[in-house]
C-alpha cells in the first residue's frame, strides 16, 4: 500500500523557516513525481512545488527563490524548505506521488495521482 506521511508543520513567525518532510513507504520515492500543494481556508488547493525522478524541480511563483525542494533517495522523503515565510503562506501542506508524469503538469493539474498525504498545517502569524 503507498502511504505519504507529512511532518514539520506548525507556528512560525513571518520570516521564519520551516522544513516540512514526505515520507513514502510502500513504494520507492524515486520513481515518482513528488508535488507539494497547499490549501488555505476557503481557497482552492495549489501546486506549491514539485520534483521528478529525475530530478527536475518546478515552483509556483509565489514561492519562487523562499521555498526549496528536494529528496533523499536513501531515506526515501522528499523535503520542501521554506524560508521568508509569509502570512499568506498559511495553508494545510498536503504532498503527493504521481507516476510517470511532468512536474508541471503536476504542479498545476494532478491527474491520476497514486498517493496523498494527510497533510500538515503551516501557520504564519506574529
Amino acid at each position: 500500500q503507498l502511504q505519504l506521511v507529512e511532518s514539520g508543520g506548525g507556528l512560525v513567525q513571518p520570516g521564519g523557516s520551516l522544513r516540512l518532510s514526505c515520507a513514502a513507504s510502500g513504494f520507492t520515492l524515486n520513481y515518482y513525481t513528488i508535488g507539494w500543494f497547499r490549501q488555505a481556508p476557503g481557497k482552492e488547493r495549489e501546486g506549491v512545488s514539485c520534483i521528478s525522478s529525475g530530478g527536475s524541480t518546478n515552483y509556483a511563483e509565489s514561492v519562487k527563490g523562499r521555498f526549496t525542494i528536494s529528496k533523499d533517495n536513501a531515506k526515501n522523503t522528499v523535503y520542501l524548505q521554506m524560508n521568508s515565510l509569509k502570512f499568506e503562506d498559511t495553508a494545510i501542506y498536503y504532498c503527493a506521488a504521481e507516476w510517470g508524469t511532468s512536474v508541471m503538469a503536476m504542479c498545476v493539474k494532478p491527474g491520476n495521482v497514486d498517493a496523498w498525504g494527510q497533510g500538515t498545517l503551516v501557520t504564519v502569524s506574529s
